[in-house]
């Protein structure tokens, strides 16, 4: 008994220090210095196996014994689960395969299901796995977690690629010539009020700002309609911020706010003014209205506006939401929209270390929805078709008085 004590003793002042290889020959060093009962005392003292033991007392005379960064034979510990069961790899793919996503031929594939729902399914199926060998195969077999991605534009027209070629000579001649170059467009409506707004920004730790739950429009601050004007020849912007409707005549008027305020006064000797716009929305190519409005606008300005329309289904291609509307947003983030007073204050203080600058003033006009424009009205529309899609590129002359 004061063998096994001292043995216990000398054990658990090793352990922390002890790997399973060196518990296991210190156990049968000790077992053999003991002689006949050695292992059975060894084992009551230190707990461990007397198989255990057994093999310390053959591993100190084995070769084994001259490789010190070995802890078990080779060959020896716990087999991996794929080498007990070499098709868990394929029954997990079978498990991942409907719901993947993208090119089934890509290396890096991914899924909507979650590694614990994963493992649940393989142990339904008598695999003794846990999820964290799950999600171990899974990048093994070169999946990962990701988001979507907003990348597929639909059918694509054939003259796809022609219309933007189109696009940016017209554009390029236009600048060139140091003649007016705008893009336009209709930013996404925002609720005025107390409303969660996407993005975070720096907060006392703890003190986010507390806002709705529910998004209901307050029909006392009502919406906000930015509809904004890019100079592609200067870097800068102008914002009209509405509160009505999102029409043509809303979206004309804000082009001849930003002329009158800012592009008469940087083009004196404007000839003609080229826009490039989305094929929908207000100021869609298909909208009587629109082209109505430019109508008046080209009358009051005195010169030719001619107009290239992105094809459809490539309104992120404009260049107004990656150069200017991109910005707005990032400068807003994680900022609720109180009143349209801070949402035109937001928009004016937009700047990038590029240089842009942005102009942005309240419109609180009323612009109806749903305005008829007759067929008469039309026809005194002097519109002349460009030879290359006429019903996406065109130019409006101003009348004759």
């Amino acid at each position: 008994m004061e063998s096994e004590v001292i043995i216990r003793s000398k054990y658990h002042l090793l352990l922390p220090t002890m790997d399973e290889r060196s518990r296991r020959l210190w156990a049968g060093a000790e077992a053999r210095a003991l002689g006949r009962g050695g292992i059975a005392a060894v084992q009551r003292a230190t707990g461990m196996a007397f198989r255990t033991i057994h093999r310390g007392m053959k591993e100190l005379d084995a070769a084994e014994l001259l490789v010190p960064d070995r802890v078990r034979r080779t060959g020896g510990g716990r087999k991996k689960a794929t080498a007990l069961h070499p098709e868990l790899g394929a029954m997990l793919d079978e498990l991942v395969e409907p719901l993947s996503r993208g090119d089934p031929e890509s290396p890096l594939r991914w899924t909507c299901k979650s590694t614990r729902r994963l493992a649940a399914e393989l142990r339904a199926q008598g695999y003794a796995v846990s999820h964290t060998l799950v999600a171990s195969l899974l990048g093994e077999q070169g999946y990962s977690l990701q988001a979507n991605r907003k990348n597929r534009e639909g059918t694509t027209h054939p003259d796809r690629n022609a219309q933007f070629e189109h696009i940016h000579q017209r554009m390029q001649a236009h600048l060139e010539a140091g003649q007016p170059a705008i893009s336009v467009d209709t930013k996404k409506k925002e609720l005025v009020g107390n409303f969660k707004n996407g993005g975070r920004e720096w907060r006392p730790q703890g003190q986010p700002h507390e806002v709705r739950v529910h998004d209901f429009l307050d029909p006392k601050l009502g919406k906000a309609i930015p509809y904004g004007v890019y100079d592609l020849g200067r870097n800068q912007g102008w914002v009209s911020v509405g509160v009505d409707h999102d029409t043509a005549s809303f979206a004309v008027a804000t082009i001849r706010r930003w002329w009158r305020e800012l592009g008469r006064r940087r083009y004196p000797q404007a000839r003609s003014l080229l826009i490039i716009a989305d094929s929908g929305g207000s100021n869609g190519a298909r909208v009587r209205l629109w082209k109505w409005e430019l109508q008046g606008l080209a009358d009051r300005l005195g010169v030719p506006i001619s107009v290239c329309h992105l094809p459809p289904g490539t309104s992120k291609w404009n260049k107004i939401e990656h150069r200017l509307f991109s910005f707005i947003s990032q400068n807003w983030r994680g900022q609720p929209l109180l009143t349209h007073a801070a949402i035109v204050n937001l928009i004016a203080g937009t700047t990038t270390s590029a240089g842009l600058k942005v102009r942005c003033l309240l419109d609180t006009g009323e612009y109806p929805a749903k305005q008829k424009v007759t067929d008469a009205q039309m026809a005194t529309v002097q519109v002349t078709l460009d030879g290359f899609h006429g019903d996406w590129n065109y130019t409006i002359h101003p009348r004759k008085r």
